[in-house]
């Protein structure tokens, strides 16, 4: 008999199929993948539209009051599309809300509430059982494509940012072990995936709760702290048949610029890391920081940028921003383009301030009138577009390695073109690399170096090098 395969896998002709339907962000898809593994173990099939499905899982968001709206609408289109669902996630916080808005739904659960959804999945639609099963394992459901996978490392926040309501839906920062991180990296990797991006509600606030544990790992110890973290996920290979392999990409998301991080920038002049942060600094001037209740101490930040770029030239950092927090002023404002020309961070995102059920910043006083926050975004984006157009311009001629999202198919004349990112833009949120006359071997998840002929605000735009 041939065991250099396994069989496919068998589903009982009778089992139950769940539908998903994931909203929010990178932390709640995660959440998303691992109760659909738990699902599966449990004799589930998953359906992938609403007819199909014996029950439909809307996994929600509530940071916003804008997309506790899009969640509402998310539940409603379920409702209307099968009837049965079972609300999970951030909004499963105001479960009152929620029925009184769809009062059919079946059963509502909060963020990360993995057994309390499974037991509502198994009550509302009991699991088949049968007397064959296979006992090979499967491996664990990806919401993503193959070649780039999410990598929780923790739960939960310790801040009390005056705008934000983390804390209370998903709780006080609560770490991984650091040895079980490792080894959900090390799998995904050996199941194919090239790009790890690292997310949590705080990176570098990783294992604080824990007083940085260590566990033992490949026979040394390691501490549970982003550092070693970076360090140990550096240390992976792409599996391709030779002794050393290659390193996947590893992107490290939601760093707050705590001094240790400046410990993880020669790794990525090393080539360990990707050279990219994700920084969430919301503003720069320190009196609307102070009523935020963040960290004032963008001057140093400043001075940090700087010396990050003397270390790893090619780091890319990018940020979010609020206009029209309340409170802010013309003043406020002008500080913050002032730092950001300054800075020249790589990619920004800007959100114009919208209250939140529940924050402590709703009480404050001087609420900027919308049509000024309407202003204060579009003269922000201005300023970011053209630092970034600026940027991307400076790569024109460049030859730099790209992870391929998509390929395409050939045109009229049997042209293929590609779609792929640089190691400064993360999927989704940043922008990407469009590739022409790309080889019918091309495959999505392959790295290749890519020569940049030409770029605009967002994009570049090349091809394969010789």
């Amino acid at each position: 008999m041939d065991t250099t395969t396994s069989p496919p896998p068998r589903t009982l002709a009778d089992a139950k199929r769940v539908g998903m339907v994931s909203l929010g962000c990178p932390k709640a898809l995660v959440d998303s993948e691992r109760i659909l593994t738990r699902l599966r173990a449990d004799g589930y099939a998953m359906s992938p539209d609403y007819a199909g499905a014996d029950v439909v899982l809307v996994n929600t968001c509530g940071f916003l009051d804008s997309a506790k709206e899009e969640s509402l609408a998310a539940i409603g289109e379920a409702i209307s599309e099968n009837g049965r669902v079972i609300v999970t996630g951030c909004m499963g916080e105001e479960a009152d809300a929620i029925r009184a808005a769809h009062p059919q739904v079946l059963a509502v659960t909060g963020a990360h509430q993995y057994e309390q959804v499974v037991e509502a999945v198994h009550t509302h639609a009991p699991p088949s059982q049968g007397p064959f099963v296979d006992l090979i394992p499967q491996p664990d459901i990806k919401l993503t494509p193959r070649h780039y996978s999410y990598l929780k490392i923790s739960e939960g926040c310790n801040h009390s940012c005056s705008f934000c309501i983390i804390p209370d839906l998903r709780g006080k920062l609560a770490s991984r072990r650091i040895d079980a991180v490792l080894r959900e990296a090390e799998k995904l990797v050996a199941a194919g995936t090239r790009e790890l991006l690292v997310i949590s509600q705080d990176t570098s606030a990783y294992g604080v709760d824990t007083k940085h544990e260590e566990r033992m790992w490949k026979g040394n110890p390691v501490r549970a702290h982003m550092t070693d973290l970076a360090r140990e996920l550096g240390g992976l290979r792409i599996p391709n048949g030779t002794a050393e392999g290659t390193a996947p990409w590893t992107r490290l998301h939601y760093v707050y610029p705590y001094p240790h991080v400046d410990h993880v920038i020669p790794l990525m002049a090393e080539g360990l890391i990707t050279p990219y942060l994700d920084i969430p600094f919301q503003h720069a001037a320190p009196s609307v920081l102070k009523r935020m209740r963040r960290p004032a101490n963008e001057a140093k930040v400043l001075a940090r940028l700087s010396k990050w770029r003397d270390i790893c030239p090619d780091i890319a950092i990018r940020s979010s921003f609020v206009v029209g927090f309340p409170g802010e002023t013309e003043d406020d404002f002008a500080y913050l383009i002032d730092w950001l020309e300054e800075a020249q961070l790589d990619r920004v995102g800007a959100f114009r301030f919208e209250p939140v059920e529940g924050a402590k910043a709703n009480d404050l006083p001087d609420p900027v009138p919308e049509d000024v926050k309407e202003e204060r975004y579009a003269r922000l984006m201005e300023v970011t577009e053209r630092i970034s157009a600026a940027k991307l311009t400076a790569k024109v001629g460049r030859t730099l390695p790209v992870i391929i999202d998509a390929v395409g198919e050939p045109d009229e004349d049997g042209d293929i073109g590609a779609t792929g990112r640089s190691q400064a833009d993360a999927p989704e949120i940043d922008g990407a690399v469009y590739l022409r006359d790309v080889p019918e071997t091309l495959n999505q998840g392959d790295i290749v170096n890519v020569t940049v002929e030409d770029a605009d605000a967002h994009d570049l735009f090349g091809v394969i090098a010789d």
